[in-house]
């Protein structure tokens, strides 16, 4: 596909991203529902050339299965064309590939990728962050997509729970609570980088908060984390007990609850979190930047 950057910009830079969103499709294929994880792709996407400053420009997908199932796909592409619209993203193309003898019956493969623009001198990152700085968490909706092979494990093996049982934690049925949508921080996140007020962005995915936030981290600065400062949701609390998972591997696995990480000067605190429960995304100050050795500490 052909597509116009948009007028308006400087110094434009193109900032692409691909990925799936991992074993969280073998929640779908075992309920039987395939209208979330297009929508949770497009969102993850954005999410993630979002911590370039990026706004989202268009978006191709790929689907792979052994035998053409026109219901399914007809579901995953509807998803990804609500996540599109809702991101402002243009669905430019894609790929659905039948493969006989690679996937076995009723299984697909799903993946994205997203081509989005920032004005050169406005894109955040490690470059802009200094001592001082404060960590605001934006508030996720659920497990995202990460964490699922230890929650298939833990629920549908250990537990032989099923997709329409009721979920331990309470929340609703399993696949209720496995499917919630990856939220989409673009809203809530977009006018404070046009507005200045960010340093730099850490999307919570695989490696939980310790891994993620140390990417936007310049040589000499490390990050500080109050986990007290906010509380996980419940289905985190309920994995953790189940399991049992330690503490440590929790935060490692998941977003506990937080699915994005700002970091912005303190004077700018007060406004970010104001705009982000305005934009209806609960937002906690949770930490600080120090000099140090680098990495993440979690208090």
């Amino acid at each position: 596909g052909l597509f116009r950057v948009p007028d308006g910009y400087e110094k434009p830079v193109l900032v692409a991203s691909a990925d799936g969103v991992g074993t969280k499709l073998k929640v779908a294929m075992r309920a039987g529902r395939h209208d979330t994880v297009g929508h949770d792709l497009v969102n993850h996407c954005v999410n993630d050339i979002l911590v370039e400053g990026a706004r989202p420009l268009f978006f191709l997908d790929y689907i792979g299965m052994g035998r053409l199932e026109a219901g399914t796909v007809e579901q995953i592409v509807a998803g990804v064309a609500a996540g599109c619209r809702a991101n402002g993203c243009a669905l430019l193309g894609g790929e659905t590939a039948e493969m006989p003898d690679f996937y076995a019956p009723g299984e697909y493969d799903l993946a994205g990728f997203i081509v989005g623009v920032v004005e050169e001198d406005r894109r955040p990152g490690p470059h802009r962050v200094q001592a001082g700085d404060q960590l605001i968490g934006l508030a996720a909706s659920g497990f995202h997509t990460n964490g699922y092979s230890l929650l298939r494990r833990l629920l549908f093996d250990r537990l032989g729970l099923g997709p329409d049982d009721p979920f331990p934690g309470g929340g609703g049925s399993v696949a209720e609570v496995l499917l919630r949508i990856h939220r989409s921080y673009l809203e809530p996140v977009g006018p404070l980088i046009d507005a200045g007020l960010i340093h730099a962005l850490a999307h919570i995915t695989g490696g939980g908060i310790p891994e993620n936030l140390a990417r936007v981290l310049p040589p000499g600065l490390e990050a500080h984390v109050d986990t007290g400062a906010w509380t996980p949701p419940a289905e985190f609390r309920t994995v953790a007990e189940l399991g049992p998972v330690p503490r440590d591997e929790m935060f490692r696995t998941f977003n506990m609850g937080v699915g994005m990480i700002l970091v912005v000067p303190p004077r700018a605190v007060d406004d970010v979190t104001g705009r982000a429960r305005a934009a209806g995304v609960e937002a906690w100050a949770i930490g600080d930047v120090r000099a140090g050795t680098g990495g993440v500490v979690l208090h």
